[in-house]
């Protein structure tokens, strides 16, 4: 069977006839001939058939969330922590495989953790707070029910809070080692296609204005940017001035969907802190797009 006859291809842009006609193949690590392996598979399924490519030599970069807090193993959103790429090789020595597994994060993660980390490097971070209203495609085809999700919010969303708090820790720290600050998630499905948004309050362990904040977030590149990696934006946080933005409408395709934009920086009362809203694309950076960037960078480290 051919892809284009397998899938049920629901984008907005044509499927390419060249990916179409690929032949669908057993996952079997014996009848794959390939340099990388991206995995979207369940999580339940994911356990066993990544593990195995891994172990046969592939580079297996993943999606699902089933390897994505083992300690060995690489949880990439590039521009936030490139240095971890460096548990491959504790992760080879110690599974005792020529092959690698590395994982991008939740959706969620994506957006919260890159927008953080220009904060946490200049200011560190006591406490965030984030509550999320995310885009039905986060669910899958079909996803949501029409009549559960038109004119209507959803306030829960199955295992994602607790992903998001472990997940951002882990990005933002050391490696092997928690970013250590507290963290607190509440998440939300809205009737929006694509694009997740998220509000987020943060306490900072040095003093911070919004001025401040904006400002490191607008200047701030990492290594993908340095080594002018393919699929690495420009520029990876965008800042907006008006008030009315980010808007997923207008804003979740700025750097072709690996941008993350930032909005309404202001001070928050509570925490004596900063508050913004910060939206980005959940299928590109969320997804596809950061597995993609995380290959360009392990190619660029030497790892493939």
């Amino acid at each position: 069977m051919r892809f284009g006859e397998a899938t049920n291809w629901r984008m907005e842009t044509q499927l390419n006839e060249q990916i179409a006609g690929m032949a669908i193949q057993p996952s079997n690590p014996t009848e794959i001939d390939a340099d990388i392996v991206f995995s979207a598979l369940p999580a339940d399924q994911a356990v066993g058939t990544e593990e195995a490519f891994a172990e046969a030599g592939f580079t297996v970069v993943s999606n699902a969330s089933a390897h994505r807090m083992d300690a060995d193993v690489p949880l990439m959103n590039p521009e936030a922590n490139f240095n971890h790429l460096k548990l491959i090789d504790e992760q080879r020595h110690k599974r005792k495989w020529d092959g690698a597994l590395v994982t991008n994060p939740n959706c969620t993660t994506a957006v919260l953790s890159l927008s953080l980390k220009p904060i946490f490097d200049t200011f560190g971070l006591k406490n965030v707070v984030m509550s999320s209203m995310q885009a039905a495609s986060g669910a899958g085809y079909p996803g949501v029910a029409s009549l559960d999700i038109i004119d209507n919010v959803i306030p829960f969303i199955k295992d994602e809070e607790e992903k998001v708090q472990r997940e951002t820790q882990k990005i933002l720290g050391d490696v092997g080692h928690s970013a250590g600050f507290n963290i607190s998630a509440s998440c939300h499905r809205v009737a929006v296609i694509d694009g997740h948004t998220e509000a987020i309050f943060i306490q900072t362990v040095r003093p911070s204005t919004s001025e401040q904040v904006v400002d490191c977030m607008a200047e701030f590149a990492a290594e993908p940017q340095k080594l002018k990696l393919p699929s690495a934006p420009t520029r990876p946080i965008i800042v907006r001035s008006e008030q009315d933005r980010p808007q997923p409408r207008f804003d979740r395709n700025e750097g072709r969907g690996m941008s993350v934009v930032v909005g309404r920086v202001r001070k928050d009362p509570v925490f004596d802190g900063v508050k913004y809203v910060a939206l980005g694309h959940n299928t590109v950076r969320g997804a596809a797009g950061c597995a993609v960037l995380i290959a360009e960078s392990m190619k660029s480290q030497g790892y493939i």
